[in-house]
């Protein structure tokens, strides 16, 4: 069993920079990828980005490559998402999650631990 809290989420001028964490509970983080999706208002939640258990392979959604780094620690039991250049239309709830498999997916159900969410506004 996986437990995820997001952190970092908040207020943030277009143009800006936010860093959202991802902490996640349990002895074995090393071995699980993990993914960050967001659900914006009226929207349904989509794919961010993506990391590999070692963290040598990243995937990023189209809309934020260039922008947004995934990155983790495995020491810390944590992952990343610094978010560059953010946008208004990036206004969402961020959320992590952890799969049982040492590669990722862009796909929601493949993903068998979820974070509460971490809500980021851009104002313009």
């Amino acid at each position: 069993q996986v437990q995820l809290v997001e952190s970092g989420g908040g207020l943030v001028q277009a143009g800006g920079s936010l860093r959202l964490s991802c902490a996640a509970s349990g002895r074995t983080f090393s071995s699980y990828a993990m993914g960050w999706f967001r659900q914006a208002p009226g929207k349904e939640r989509e794919f961010v980005a993506a990391i590999s258990a070692s963290g040598g392979s990243t995937y990023y959604a189209d809309s934020v490559k260039g922008r947004f780094t995934i990155s983790r620690d495995n020491a810390k039991n944590t992952v990343y998402l610094q978010m560059n250049r953010i946008q208004p239309e990036n206004t969402a709830d961020y959320y992590c999650a952890a799969t049982e498999t040492t590669y990722y997916s862009d796909y929601e159900p493949f993903y068998d631990y979820w974070g509460q969410g971490t809500q980021v506004t851009v104002s313009s």
